[in-house]
């Protein structure tokens, strides 16, 4: 038993990883301003529940940025792609950005200029989606494909200590202490945990697969003797845009493929979308939903993305994935009692300590498949493509959150249940996946269609 812990925690112990966390820590940072936290400050603010909701319409970016991806994957920066590399050079340019646009957000008036609060979430929003692509692509370009699992981990322990942690719970007390704009300005600051370790890390190393380089060089001579005069330009073009999107789709089931990951966290993310207007309403402060919501689940959901990437090492990501699933939906169903107890620290706890325990273990399994099913000459358009998909069920879907809560009269148990029902439309197409193809890597789709 010794031995084994020791091989567990050895996995997580070298400089990479480190790396890895801080990175993660750079990219949760900005979920609270713009989520969790945004919902409370709003509310505090009188701003209504359906306008709360519909403020998830500013997280776009996170659904979409698969857009501008090609261009992370080829585009040069001046002066940064030469001094830092490709993805080191993108990666300081998006956290100057992130630093510069919640420093806006803080100064904006939600009670006053709720649009002007709006157009600052979406800036804060684009920087961040935009970082998240260039760690994703640093992430699974620094790591072997045995390594996915416990880099998924290690990305997901800095997302939630910034995020969850810093942003969430101290983002809560540092407003309760001195007012929201103060709060939003220091953890402004907080992004250059990031910009540090990417300072102190070297560039990730890509060798484009055999096949692939045959592939694009064969693309640029045929474009090479139709069209002379911009060759180089379409061949830019047809590799940064067209490739990754094509390679996917020759694929055999790529198709189900899509459609699974854009259904499995929908109950989930409705449930995120309204927890903290939620706590306020029940009648909780400030002070306690940090130290419950963000303390204590924080705690439960390191313990699950340690034990996520354990599972997922000894049964296979993809049954971990189901087994992480059906047990988050299960979960979901303990906000349902918290609504019928009221407001009872005890029973806030256990949901939120049940809830994101669970959490922990579906989102390392879920990270981990996504990054199986990237070819590494596409790395960030290919993963920025799947994560977009899942995050648009999260994010488009989840702005009607507040009008359900205010068509079901306020019944937040009701709201609860049907959540709960939504997180598991996921798992049968997961059995579809799991009897088509035993193994998550992009390798396992072997049937490519001509």
């Amino acid at each position: 038993m010794r031995a084994r812990l020791a091989a567990a925690f050895a996995t997580y112990l070298n400089r990479r990883m480190l790396t890895l966390l801080a990175l993660g820590f750079s990219s949760g940072l900005p979920a609270p301003l713009v989520f969790s936290n945004l919902s409370i400050w709003l509310r505090d603010e009188g701003v209504s529940r359906t306008d709360i909701g519909l403020f998830a319409l500013a997280a776009t970016p996170y659904a979409i940025n698969f857009l501008w991806a090609p261009l992370i994957d080829h585009l040069r920066l001046p002066w940064l792609t030469d001094r830092f590399g490709r993805r080191r050079g993108w990666a300081l340019a998006t956290q100057i950005a992130l630093i510069g646009a919640i420093l806006w957000m803080s100064y904006s008036a939600p009670a006053q200029h709720l649009w002007m609060m709006a157009v600052a979430t979406l800036l804060v929003t684009t920087a961040s989606a935009t970082q998240d692509i260039v760690i994703d692509a640093y992430r699974i370009e620094s790591l072997a494909p045995e390594q996915y699992g416990a880099g998924s981990a290690v990305a997901i322990w800095g997302w939630h200590l910034g995020g969850t942690l810093v942003g969430g719970a101290g983002g809560l007390l540092l407003a309760g202490q001195f007012g929201w704009q103060a709060s939003y300005q220091i953890l402004a600051l907080a992004v250059l945990v990031g910009v540090l370790a990417i300072l102190a890390s070297p560039e990730p190393v890509r060798a484009v697969p055999r096949r692939v380089a045959e592939e694009e060089a064969a693309v640029r001579a045929r474009l090479a003797a139709r069209l002379p005069a911009g060759a180089a330009v379409a061949a830019w073009l047809y590799n940064a845009v067209v490739a990754p999107f094509a390679e996917f789709v020759r694929r055999d089931g790529w198709l189900l493929v899509l459609v699974f990951v854009f259904v499995f966290k929908f109950g989930d993310a409705m449930l995120g979308r309204m927890s903290g207007v939620f706590y306020r309403e029940l009648g909780f402060s400030l002070e306690t939903i940090a130290e419950v919501s963000k303390v204590y689940g924080f705690a439960a959901n390191m313990l699950g993305v340690f034990l996520g990437g354990v599972l997922a090492a000894r049964i296979g990501v993809l049954r971990a994935l189901f087994v992480a699933g059906f047990l988050t939906a299960a979960t979901n169903l303990t906000y349902s009692a918290l609504a019928v107890v009221g407001q009872q620290k005890w029973m806030l706890a256990l949901a939120v300590v049940s809830d994101s325990f669970t959490g922990g273990l579906v989102t390392v399994a879920f990270v981990a498949y996504l990054s199986g099913l990237c070819n590494v000459a596409y790395t960030a358009t290919q993963y920025a493509l799947l994560a977009s998909l899942g995050n648009l069920s999260r994010i488009w879907l989840s702005a009607s959150a507040g009008y359900l809560v205010d068509r079901l009269n306020g019944d937040w148990a009701a709201f609860f249940i049907l959540t709960a029902g939504l997180a598991l439309l996921g798992l049968p197409l997961l059995l579809a996946l799991m009897r088509r193809f035993p193994s998550h890597l992009a390798s396992a789709f072997s049937k490519i269609k001509p």
